[in-house]
């Protein structure tokens, strides 16, 4: 396999102020509030199940994800989706680790 084939997407989370978070994409920053972000980890959660998986590869190979109450449209495709999805993870994964 060639090394230089791969291609990496970057999409990262970050925490603007609190309950204010930053989605960026490609070619996209998408400010989000907590619940904007609860929605689309959920939205994610449930297109990165194992059938949703099968559904998206046997059709277009790709997903229009609607973000922060329908304001933002983002085109993934499997690796994306699945990169997202981790990004996600492990931000709140962060949060695990803070004890009240």
């Amino acid at each position: 396999m060639n090394v230089d084939a791969i291609v990496e997407y970057e999409i990262d989370l970050k925490e603007i102020t609190f309950c204010k978070y930053e989605l960026k994409t490609v070619n996209k920053r998408i400010l989000l509030s907590f619940p904007q972000l609860l929605q689309l980890r959920k939205n994610v959660y449930n297109l990165t199940k194992p059938e949703a998986l099968y559904d998206i590869i046997d059709s277009e190979n790709f997903v229009l994800l609607f973000v922060a109450d329908k304001q933002h449209l983002i085109y993934l495709d499997i690796p994306q989706i699945l990169n997202l999805r981790n990004t996600i993870d492990s931000f709140f994964y962060s949060f695990k680790s803070v004890s009240i």
